[in-house]
């Protein structure tokens, strides 16, 4: 995560910040999170029988592409050089726009919307998340993300 003042972070409030590294959504990815869950729905690990549904083949669980946002983050996120530590303090607004295909990368484009006081020490940043996947005009995700700073 970069990091950098709390005026600089302030600044930005309203632009892009960046955008994550690729990462690749396998079918080992997509079981493992299976397993993880237990939610294993044939469209997740069936390659066979998912191949005969409108998806053409595996996809992966929503909440995977979601989960991977803690991964994005670590790699546009700005942080507080005052940071003691960063929680994830939750979402207010998730959408499930496309699926994703096993195989396929996705990518986190990141824009600080709002950065305020929760208390003395802590600070809360909202964060507009939409989840790209390469190759397609559709995301897989846009999500409203709210993670803690304590400085």
């Amino acid at each position: 995560m970069p990091v950098t003042s709390l005026d600089a972070i302030r600044a930005a409030v309203g632009t892009d910040i960046g955008v994550s590294d690729w990462i690749e959504v396998t079918q080992d990815r997509i079981d493992a999170f299976a397993d993880a869950t237990e939610d294993r729905q044939f469209i997740h690990v069936d390659p066979a029988a998912a191949a005969q549904t409108p998806f053409g083949g595996t996809i992966a669980h929503g909440f995977l592409s979601l989960s991977l946002l803690s991964r994005m983050a670590v790699d546009v996120m700005l942080v507080p050089d005052t940071t003691k530590m960063a929680v994830n303090y939750g979402l207010d607004r998730v959408r499930f726009l496309a699926p994703v295909r096993a195989g396929k990368r996705v990518r986190g484009r990141f824009v600080l919307e709002e950065v305020s006081d929760k208390a003395p020490g802590q600070l809360l940043l909202r964060h507009r998340v939409t989840v790209e996947i390469e190759g397609e005009d559709k995301p897989a995700l846009l999500a409203d993300w709210l993670g803690l700073i304590i400085t």
